[in-house]
Order: C-alpha cells, then sequence, then structure tokens
C-alpha cells in the first residue's frame, strides 16, 4: 500500500507547493497554508521536497515552526484572519454576488477564522532556527 500512496502524497504536495508558489504574487491567494499541506505531503513521501519546502528563505521558518509547535503567532492569526475577510468582503462587493454566493462566502470566511482561532497562540517564529 506505501508503494501506492508515495506518488500521490508526492503529487498532492505539488500541487499544494504550485498553488502556494501562485500566491506569493496573487494577493488574498496564500501561500503559507499550501506550504504546510505541502510539507505534509512530502513528510510521508519525499525527504528531499520536504527539505526544499522548510528551507525555503520566503516561508520556510514559517511552515517548519507551524509543523513542529502546531502553533500560529498571534501576528500570523491577525494577519490571516484580516486578509480572509478583507478578499471575502472584497470579491462579494466587486462582484455583486446574490444572496447565495453571500451565504457560501462568509460561511467559508467564518470557517477559515474558527480553524485558524483553534490552534494555540505563540508568541513568535523563534522556537524554530531561521
Amino acid at each position: 500500500m506505501k508503494k501506492f500512496l508515495k506518488p500521490i502524497l508526492i503529487a498532492f504536495g505539488l500541487i499544494f507547493f504550485t498553488v502556494g508558489m501562485i500566491g506569493i504574487f496573487v494577493p488574498g491567494l496564500p501561500t503559507t497554508i499550501f506550504m504546510i499541506l505541502a510539507a505534509y505531503c512530502f513528510i510521508r513521501s519525499s525527504e528531499k521536497l520536504y527539505k526544499m519546502v522548510i528551507s525555503n528563505k520566503i516561508f520556510g521558518y514559517k511552515v517548519r515552526h507551524f509543523i513542529e509547535t502546531k502553533t500560529i503567532p498571534l501576528r500570523g492569526k491577525i494577519h490571516s484572519i484580516s486578509a480572509m475577510w478583507i478578499f471575502g468582503l472584497l470579491s462579494l462587493y466587486l462582484i455583486n454576488a446574490s444572496l447565495v454566493t453571500i451565504i457560501i462566502v462568509v460561511g467559508l470566511v467564518i470557517i477559515g477564522t474558527i480553524v485558524v482561532l483553534s490552534f494555540p497562540t505563540s508568541q513568535d517564529y523563534n522556537n524554530c532556527d531561521k
């Protein structure tokens, strides 16, 4: 079963990695969460790809911090929740959304907010070497 699972995890990891890289350049598309998902896939499938993610100068220390501590710094929580609400509401305003779309988008933003708040808060990234 492991031989079957390894290529699937690598494929999903590469997809998450690609979306995360696009998020570096596209406002509103998160980078770190996709890199965390990629790292989790790579932990179980490719040590080389996992090290590539956690050693990246832009997001590697954030990914490593989350994987090692399962915490999110207060600053990270504020940034992620703010971005979710700003881009969620801005998108609804710009597309002149229907009631169903508004309910779906606001519901997803609320779920995202709950998920972020469900993780313990750390003071900073000092638990990981940069």
